[in-house]
């Protein structure tokens, strides 16, 4: 006579559902209703490069975005100015925000990031920076231009000591 299979004690069996189910994202019809995204357009020109934005030593194109998508998204081409002060540029800080990527689209920068050691970014480089990572440049080149998009377009900045 066959014995039956018993389970070994305190192990607890979950369906195959339970155990294998991802979640699926929330539709975007049950999303908080946002106001729509209106089109926006911008075409390099080189006075649209300002000094209004984060830090002192970079030129900031803004793309429009921000306006655009009502502050969802933040766009901006920023232009490293030389010649690199790393006693002004590498402050430890973090951004409190919801997603951070950066692409380089000229030169190189030298950035930390926290549990990540030091990265050389060159053209064609891109990061995503997660939410509140601690980071910091450490030096770049004198043609330095990179791509950045944050969501949300307003956030803070900390810098810590």
């Amino acid at each position: 006579m066959a014995k039956a299979r018993t389970k070994p004690r305190n192990v607890k069996s979950r369906s195959r559902t339970q155990s294998t189910a991802r979640r699926r994202p929330t539709p975007a019809s049950k999303l908080k209703a946002r106001p729509p995204q209106e089109f926006a357009v911008s075409h390099h020109r080189e006075e649209d490069f300002q000094a209004n934005g984060l830090r002192n030593y970079a030129r900031y194109r803004d793309l429009g975005l921000s306006r655009a998508t009502h502050g969802m998204v933040q766009a901006h081409v920023i232009r490293l100015m030389p010649p690199c002060r790393p006693e002004e540029v590498s402050k430890l800080h973090y951004h409190d925000i919801e997603f951070q990527m950066i692409y380089v689209l000229k030169g190189w920068i030298k950035t930390e990031l926290e549990g990540q050691g030091t990265h050389v970014m060159r053209p064609g480089s891109a990061w995503l920076q997660p939410p509140k990572i601690k980071h910091k440049v450490l030096d770049y080149s004198d043609d330095a231009e990179v791509l950045e998009i944050i969501l949300p377009a307003d956030f803070e900045t900390v810098e810590l000591t």
